[in-house]
């Protein structure tokens, strides 16, 4: 996701920070010190107030994260690639691979609203012992109130709309009973669209009552809309790729770079030749080393760009995506790593024989389907 920053590792899977989430954790920490404990617990100073809102804003968004993280390890268990979470201003986003089966799809997607769930009823759990037998109010109230946004999450993420977790079970269920993944994910994708208009109509509904919760709803309607039209599209594309193979979308021969060039002399000869965004790099013996982004190397500063090595910017051929020519497209795409730039290096005997990008994609499923999903334009 564009804005974020890399901030560690949860479990071994790498965490991101988009710029939004502070915001998110203000806006839950003022929202509950300035309204909702001086109502529940009176009496109490604003520094009390905003302390007892901050921890309880930093409880909530790391029940988020490990409601994301149960995805993640549920995946990766399941052999399923897991690329990163990322903590933003509307929740959080876990980054994976396809599911192979309709099974495993479902327990995927049911692990993170099946986590929430559980640590709002300990939060709730936890609330009522700190009130009734500690008699700490102010941490009871806090905990109530995170148990009760834990169970409100955990059931807004089970509404059947993609992509919302009950619009991938609604996919996993659909595809299960069809056998059909690209339908089940127009289906889990159509109704991901109807909730996030709903969504956007209720809030705006809300906004004219004077409800500031309104804009927040509009906003995550819209998210869930977008998203939702995405995953139509994907769906569409999927269905238009079916029974292709890599070799009848790939570019051949590959454009390609020494990976012990300067970054400088580099983007004078093979960028300067080629359009691409990116480019693979060879060693020297002619074999795949990794890939090199244009947007990367442009970000060298000049007076650098004559020491460094374009193989020390260059994304290691382990990390990159890579396929034989008999491969199918589809099963490929299902394991490629959401990125900027999409790029899969078809190998054969440890040559590298041609690219696939986002456009070789595109075109070849354009060209198979003219006009996809009757009006649904990629």
């Amino acid at each position: 996701m564009g804005g974020s920053v890399p901030l560690g590792k949860l479990l071994g899977i790498p965490l991101r920070v988009h710029w939004s989430a502070p915001v998110l954790i203000l806006f839950l920490g003022f929202g509950l010190a300035g309204g909702t404990l001086p109502q529940w617990v009176p009496g109490r100073s604003a520094a009390v107030y905003d302390t007892a809102g901050l921890a309880g804003a930093v409880l909530l968004t790391v029940s988020l994260l490990l409601h994301e993280a149960a995805h993640a390890v549920t995946a990766r268990r399941a052999g399923i690639r897991v690329v990163d979470i990322t903590v933003w201003g509307l929740g959080g986003v876990t980054r994976l691979g396809q599911a192979a089966t309709p099974r495993t799809q479902f327990l995927v997607a049911a692990a993170g609203p099946a986590t929430s769930l559980v640590l709002g009823g300990l939060a709730l759990a936890g609330g009522y012992g700190a009130g009734h037998l500690l008699h700490w109010t102010l941490v009871s109230a806090v905990l109530v109130w995170a148990g009760g946004a834990n169970l409100l999450l955990g059931l807004f993420n089970l509404v059947p709309a993609a992509p919302l977790d009950g619009g991938r079970v609604l996919l996993s269920a659909v595809w299960w009973r069809s056998g059909d993944r690209p339908r089940a994910q127009r289906v889990a994708g159509r109704s991901g669209q109807v909730a996030g208009f709903l969504m956007i109509a209720a809030g705006w509904i809300a906004l004219t009552r004077g409800l500031g919760s309104g804009l927040w709803l509009m906003l995550v309607g819209g998210f869930v809309a977008v998203s939702a039209t995405a995953e139509m599209r994907q769906a569409v594309i999927l269905a238009a790729l079916e029974d292709v193979r890599v070799a009848d979308a790939m570019t051949a021969p590959p454009v390609t770079g020494p990976d012990w060039r300067t970054v400088e002399d580099f983007l004078a000869t093979v960028m300067a030749g080629t359009q691409r965004p990116a480019v693979p790099v060879v060693d020297f013996d002619g074999r795949p080393s990794g890939v090199v982004e244009r947007n990367r190397l442009l970000l060298v500063p000049a007076s650098r760009r004559s020491e460094l090595r374009v193989r020390d910017l260059a994304v290691p051929l382990a990390q990159c995506t890579v396929a034989a020519p008999q491969d199918e497209l589809t099963e490929v795409l299902g394991r490629v790593a959401p990125a900027a730039q999409l790029m899969i290096l078809v190998m054969e005997e440890g040559r590298l024989v041609g690219t696939v990008t986002g456009e070789d994609v595109m075109r070849m499923a354009r060209r198979r389907l003219p006009d996809p999903g009757g009006g649904l334009r990629i």
